[in-house]
């Protein structure tokens, strides 16, 4: 990401997944590192259901000026400019709306709205010689089958099914990504579809997998992070996006967003509540010979506005969408000696 200078990784002890810890040290160190950076803002970017007062203390005891964020009560000094949380009872915006409304909030708008990723000279080189080794036509298509959260994950054996449709049907060629842990559930899928695949599960960094994305036909992905990389990097998405989050969808990119309503949604779990997962599973098999239609639909050339998150009747039976498998268009082929990135400008 050309515009960001630096990243600095904190376990804050308000967030579920930090160690334990016995003091408060760590925290003492970060506001004594943010004072010392002499930052001129602190804009705290949360979802909804989150607190931003944690983070926002920290900024206050870090003598920075600007404290910006959305905030559901009244946070007296703590923020400087505090825009009233009004989701999800007022309806629900896409993440990235919800994020540009914020810092509008004090004048500030981009020059575009797409994601920004680039990944770096290294990263194509390295995408290239992996790609260079698998027998690979025109017409291919990355599939990413896992997800950290088990409810967004769609089931094995119906991946298997979707990748033997593409394979076999449509002669499309496939390479399955994933992390080095995914490796097995990548071998499984490939297994159970029977048709000849390709794998990188395991053999790509992330600035490496962003380059493979770049250069796919299409992404095949639960709602995952390599769904929002496609979208950076301008691939379209087919997402099987389980009901957890309304808020996530693919951003600015041709996607084809695919689930079955069900009453508990959203349900911001990590894992099903109801243990049936059929906001997912619901999702129906292609048959044999889906018809002809473009597995993307265009999004609009700009943002949808904000958006109120249906509530499904527990009383009505909607009919699950077909996860309907047409060979993509493929992109034109990406330069084959990419230039390094200019750095953008920092703004202070």
């Amino acid at each position: 990401m050309p515009e960001v200078d630096d990243v600095w990784t904190y376990d804050a002890a308000w967030l579920k997944a930090s160690p334990a810890r016995r003091d408060a040290s760590l925290d003492r160190g970060v506001i004594d590192r943010l004072r010392a950076g002499r930052f001129d803002a602190a804009v705290v970017f949360t979802v909804y259901s989150q607190n931003p007062l944690p983070a926002a203390l920290l900024a206050w005891l870090a003598d920075i000026p600007l404290r910006l964020a959305h905030c559901r009560e009244n946070p007296y000094q703590l923020l400087t400019h505090w825009v009233s949380e009004t989701e999800p009872e007022r309806g629900v915006r896409h993440e990235v709306t919800r994020q540009l409304d914020l810092v509008a909030a004090v004048g500030l708008r981009p020059s575009h709205h797409r994601l920004s990723l680039r990944p770096c000279p290294e990263d194509h080189l390295s995408a290239e010689a992996e790609l260079r080794r698998l027998p690979l036509g025109r017409r291919w298509a990355v599939v990413h089958p896992g997800a950290t959260a088990s409810s967004r994950r769609y089931p094995p054996a119906a991946f298997a099914v979707v990748a033997r449709a593409l394979v076999r049907d449509h002669g499309l060629g496939l390479v399955f990504t994933g992390a080095a842990d995914e490796v097995s559930l990548v071998e499984q899928i490939r297994g159970a579809a029977g048709v000849p695949t390709h794998s990188l599960a395991g053999r790509l960094s992330l600035g490496a997998l962003a380059a493979v994305i770049a250069r796919a036909g299409v992404l095949i992905s639960n709602n995952t992070g390599p769904a929002h990389v496609a979208a950076a990097m301008g691939t379209p998405v087919v997402d099987l996006y389980a009901l957890t989050n309304p808020q996530h969808t693919p951003w600015a990119v041709p996607a084809r967003v695919l689930n079955h309503p069900v009453p508990c949604a959203p349900c911001y779990r990590s894992t099903c509540p109801e243990g049936h997962h059929l906001c997912l599973r619901g999702v129906s098999l292609p048959r044999s010979s889906p018809p002809p239609s473009s597995c993307c639909a265009p999004m609009p050339a700009k943002p949808p506005p904000p958006h109120r998150s249906p509530s499904p009747s527990r009383d009505a039976s909607p009919r699950p969408p077909t996860l309907r498998i047409a060979p993509p268009q493929c992109h034109e082929p990406m330069p084959r000696s990419p230039t390094t990135p200019n750095r953008s400008p920092s703004m202070s």
